[in-house]
């Protein structure tokens, strides 16, 4: 079945981790896709990787806090294959982690802007491109923390994933009656090369994963399979939602 036939999808921060899964994920389900991040190594790796399976991909390396790339971004995938239907706007970091006390504003900013306003970039030139295909699936990933949970000496990046969330609603309303749905992804700790630097010693990995219903992390694939619902038909009905894919750490309390 390819859910994501015809379809042109856009992944940010997809040379590692859920960006890299999401990407070949959409590919497989038929989309043709743009990958973006810093690393273009990586990117091109990925690209080999769709295209030799079959799938359609083409990358362009750039940094999504700059507002010129965001819209050459867009540009370069109406350029290449003609619009843009879906927009995966994951890229993101975990920075600023510690003592709030001791966090700078130039840490405080740099965090916001990877998280936060990259997102909102990434909507400004995207947006458009879909309202001209009068339709549209825009993805935001965001976090459990900063909505379900608190968790000390995050309060940058706290904050920049609550934004997204605000983000997502007030786009969901202001562009539902032009047929584009916005919904943010949120989830929980996944096996990736960012989750492995944080839970980088056994005690740190089952203290984290003793945290969730499932008592394990997720895999990148796992939470792929939940962008593609968003980014499908299948969630048609589906919009200005903040979907929690945290394998119960939002409810745990065991």
């Amino acid at each position: 079945m390819n859910s994501l036939s015809e379809k042109i999808a856009i992944v940010t921060g997809a040379s590692s981790g859920i960006g890299y899964a999401t990407s070949k994920l959409f590919a497989k389900e038929g989309a043709k896709i743009i990958v973006t991040a810093r690393r273009q190594p990586k990117l091109e790796t990925l690209v080999k990787e769709i295209n030799n399976a079959g799938g359609t991909a083409i990358a362009l390396a750039g940094d999504v806090r700059d507002e010129h790339f965001a819209k050459s971004l867009v540009e370069f995938a109406q350029d290449h294959f003609g619009g843009l239907d879906i927009a995966f706007n994951n890229a993101g970091a975990m920075e600023c982690i510690g003592d709030t006390r001791e966090v700078n504003l130039a840490q405080w900013q740099d965090t916001l802007n990877s998280n936060l306003t990259s997102a909102f970039l990434g909507a400004k030139y995207q947006l458009p491109a879909m309202l001209a295909r009068g339709s549209g699936s825009l993805i935001f990933t965001s976090s459990f923390v900063g909505y379900t949970a608190g968790f000390p000496q995050t309060a940058a990046y706290s904050a920049s994933k609550a934004g997204i969330i605000g983000l997502t609603q007030a786009l969901a309303t202001e562009f539902g009656p032009s047929g584009i749905r916005v919904n943010a992804l949120l989830p929980g700790a996944t096996d990736t090369p960012m989750g492995r630097a944080f839970a980088n010693t056994p005690e740190k990995i089952a203290f984290i994963e003793n945290l969730y219903a499932l008592k394990r992390m997720a895999t990148a694939e796992e939470i792929a399979k939940s962008a593609l619902y968003l980014a499908s038909d299948a969630s048609s009905f589906t919009t200005g939602s903040a979907l929690l894919v945290d394998g119960g750490v939002s409810i745990n309390h065991t």
